[in-house]
């Protein structure tokens, strides 16, 4: 009898994890700006655990200006290249989408690790080009990770961190 409970619960766990980790694919259809898309089928996708600065002036510049010290030109210049980035390396390509605790953010849209037709995780790839500083605000599985990845661009002087 505990044979069968231990089985039991060791497929419940095997579920779960399988849960978690669904992944989804569909070509990316639309670059909104560097840190979101649309994918077929699936709709808005915002990259998970990056912040892309906006094309245009917003409230974020206010967090990069007193955290960083970037000016709004430079966060204009590397708005415009995080998307001319994405363009690149994912329109009308078919991606993979890697999911976290929270599937949606307050917006409706999808949150997610977002994986290049090569494999590279394309929400890493940004903030190791600098065109993207890691969300701060939120938890997420790969935040370490991503802090590493940020450390790397500054530290080799690259797009936000020239």
């Amino acid at each position: 009898m505990t044979g069968r409970i231990l089985v039991a619960l060791l497929l419940v766990v095997q579920l779960c994890a399988c849960q978690q980790a669904e992944a989804v694919s569909g070509q990316v259809t639309w670059i909104y700006d560097g840190d979101t898309i649309e994918v077929e089928n699936i709709g808005r996708v915002r990259l998970l655990g990056i912040d892309a600065p906006e094309a245009e002036a917003s409230n974020r510049d206010r967090f990069y200006r007193h955290q960083f010290q970037i000016s709004p030109a430079t966060l204009r210049t590397v708005a415009r290249q995080a998307s001319q980035f994405i363009i690149r390396y994912s329109r009308n390509q078919t991606v993979s989408l890697e999911f976290d605790r929270e599937r949606t953010d307050q917006y409706g849209r999808t949150l997610a690790y977002v994986y290049l037709p090569d494999g590279r995780l394309l929400n890493q790839v940004l903030l190791e080009e600098g065109l993207a500083a890691v969300f701060r605000r939120e938890n997420f599985k790969l935040k370490n990770q991503f802090l590493r990845a940020e450390a790397k661009a500054r530290n080799g002087k690259r797009g936000l961190w020239r």
